[in-house]
């Protein structure tokens, strides 16, 4: 009698774990996000992964070459 009640309180705690994980899994899920832009407007990386390379070192230049300038005219 002591053995049915263990087995059967085992099977009622993996239910409820079973139920607890459903739910947890089902609202991870949800909709997937946007794969061309995201709610922020930043967009997805386009061409192929050496024009992106390309693409950030010609920002990062301009970036630095910026900078001065921008450094130069805050002193003044």
């Amino acid at each position: 009698m002591r053995m049915v009640f263990g087995v059967l309180s085992l099977l009622v705690v993996v239910a409820i774990i079973g139920v607890l994980a459903k739910k947890q899994l089902g609202s991870v899920s949800g909709a997937p996000p946007s794969t061309s832009t995201s709610s922020q407007g930043v967009t997805a990386p386009a061409g192929t992964p050496k024009q992106q390379v390309e693409a950030v070192k010609q920002s990062i230049e301009s970036a630095v070459q910026q900078a001065p300038r921008q450094s130069t005219e805050e002193t003044k």
